[in-house]
Order: C-alpha cells, then sequence, then structure tokens
C-alpha cells in the first residue's frame, strides 16, 4: 500500500556518546513550526537507549561513531529487527554512505544538515517515502562515476514512480502493467547492479545508487528532500 500520511507527532529515540550532540537534536526538533516529532529517549549506547521508553520510538537516530568507533555492523543488526533507523555522521563519503544503506538503514543524516533537513528525514522515515538531502546528493553526485548498468525506458520510469514513495501496486496502475512486471524491473534493477559488483540490496541503497550513476536526478524524487524505503 501507499504510504500514510503522518498521524500525531514521530516518536525518536537517539543513540549519541556526545551530550552537547544531543542537546542539538533537541533544539533543532524545537524550531520545527509543526513540532513533528518528539524525543522520547537518547543516550550514549543502544542498550542504554532501547533497555527503556526507546524501544518503541518510531525511528532510531544512530551516530555512526561511538566512542571512537565506526558501528555499521550494529546497523545492520538493528535494521535486520524491521527497525527504522536514520544514521547520522561526520563522514559524507560516499562509500560510507552506500555501506550504511547497504546495513539496511534507512536513510543518512550528515551532521551538519540544517534542522529542517534533519526533521524532514525522520518524518519521511518514518511515514516510509524517500528523502534525499541536498547534501547526499552532492556526496553521491561526481564525474567519476562507477561502472553503472544500462535500464530500458520503462524500467526507469517504473523505478522514478517507485521512488517517488508510490507502491508497487500504484506503479502498476500508472503504466498500465501488473504489479508483478512491476516487480521483475525492480528485481532486474538489483541483478544488473549486483553482475558488476554494486550490490543494491535496500530501496535506499538502490536509489542511492541511481543517483550516483546520474539514473536519477534528485529533483525528480518526491519533495527532492528524501531519502528512506518508500512505498512497500
Amino acid at each position: 500500500m501507499d504510504p500514510e500520511p503522518l498521524r500525531g507527532p514521530v516518536t525518536l529515540a537517539v543513540v549519541e556518546d556526545h551530550p552537547v550532540t544531543v542537546d542539538g537534536i533537541r533544539l533543532w526538533l524545537s524550531q520545527d513550526p509543526g513540532r513533528r516529532v518528539e524525543l522520547v529517549a537518547s543516550g550514549p549506547t543502544v542498550e542504554a537507549v532501547l533497555g527503556g521508553p526507546g524501544a518503541t520510538a518510531d525511528v532510531l537516530l544512530l551516530d555512526l561513531e561511538l566512542d571512537g568507533v565506526m558501528i555499521i555492523d550494529r546497523v545492520a543488526e538493528l535494521c535486520a529487527g524491521g527497525r527504522r533507523v536514520v544514521v547520522f555522521s561526520g563522514h559524507r563519503e560516499p562509500e560510507t554512505v552506500l555501506r550504511v544503506l547497504d546495513a539496511g538503514a534507512s536513510a543518512f543524516l550528515a551532521k551538519h544538515e540544517s534542522a529542517e533537513h534533519c526533521v524532514d528525514t525522520i518524518v519521511a522515515v518514518a511515514t516510509d517515502r524517500p528523502y534525499v538531502t541536498p547534501t547526499m546528493a552532492r556526496a553521491l553526485i561526481s564525474d567519476d562515476r562507477p561502472q553503472r548498468p544500462r535500464f530500458s525506458e520503462r524500467e526507469h520510469l517504473a523505478l522514478l514512480l517507485w521512488f517517488q514513495s508510490m507502491s508497487k501496486a500504484s506503479v502498476a496502475r500508472r503504466m498500465g502493467i501488473s504489479e508483478a512486471t512491476v516487480r521483475q524491473y525492480i528485481d532486474r534493477a538489483r541483478v544488473k547492479y549486483a553482475k558488476i559488483g554494486r550490490p543494491a540490496p535496500t530501496k535506499a541503497a538502490l536509489l542511492a545508487r541511481a543517483i550516483q550513476d546520474g539514473l536519477i536526478r534528485p529533483e525528480e524524487v518526491r519533495d527532492y528532500r528524501s531519502f528512506a524505503a518508500g512505498g512497500d
């Protein structure tokens, strides 16, 4: 089914070992005119946060580097249980972004993003919509593009509509084809990337690679700024 509209504030849990950063997060949440996100838990470790109210939060905002150690493996572990995870990091190299998305994260936020983009990303993830911030677009788009697969016009259209938060059933109706064909197009895209050594196991990873390769322009994605796992 298509993503549902937001009903009530999104609950957020934050894993961050620098109190000043948590204070900054509280500040940009308070600056959102609609107060769309409510911080319900924060702490320096995953265990501390998920051992209390954070266990049922809609979205987990996770610092990629805790106590000086990168925790991409922990991202995969958390996402495997179906949790919506947004990774928050000062590292914004394309390789880091793609590794995080490959691990299952719904979105990636650079720590210098504006308050507006941070809140918009969290809301997008909570409502299963895609989100690409301008910073992430700049990180992914470069003149030095790796080998990229070829897509037919129909494959490209199916992917674009899916990235625009449409469900596979909605894409099928829009294109006048079966839902099975839409799934085939998406699966085929993943196979094509896997064959050239660039697997894209999640929707977010597939979108990131499509943007990196110039196959999808960020402005073609709804609201321009979304980068999560939208639709089904």
